[in-house]
């Protein structure tokens, strides 16, 4: 069964720190009984949340859970705005398909409202 889950320290995380820079990097992981299949790295801001690197092992849907586990929490923190801020910009063909970003942008706005769109859609069926 899959979980997504807050990881505690940043060990293995080192590259993903030295592109970050100095910032209070959090990272969630993804796992299938109990291994590491995946993993998205962020920080909050005052305004936005900053993504600088995911892994989804080439899983478009487990890409769309990090993200959406990410952008839940920050709207919880009352921050509607994601940045994607990737050393990769491979990184970001993922986000378009998934209609996270379109195609000449990094940043996602108003994130509360693309959270509660599936809930417009069930209203209007």
């Amino acid at each position: 069964m899959l979980e997504i889950q807050e990881k505690l320290t940043e060990g293995g995380y080192e590259d993903v720190r030295k592109w970050a820079g100095d910032v209070d990097l959090h990272i969630t992981e993804a796992l299938d009984r109990g291994e590491v299949c995946g993993y998205i790295a962020y920080s909050y801001e005052r305004s936005k949340t900053v993504v600088y690197a995911y892994d989804d092992g080439g899983q478009l849907m487990l890409c769309d859970g990090l993200v959406r586990s990410v952008m839940l929490k920050s709207t919880i923190k009352g921050i509607n705005t994601v940045e994607f801020r990737l050393a990769d910009s491979e990184g970001l063909t993922a986000l378009r398909k998934l209609r996270f970003i379109s195609s000449d942008e990094i940043i996602s706005e108003n994130i509360e409202r693309f959270m509660n769109g599936c809930s417009e859609c069930k209203r209007s069926s």
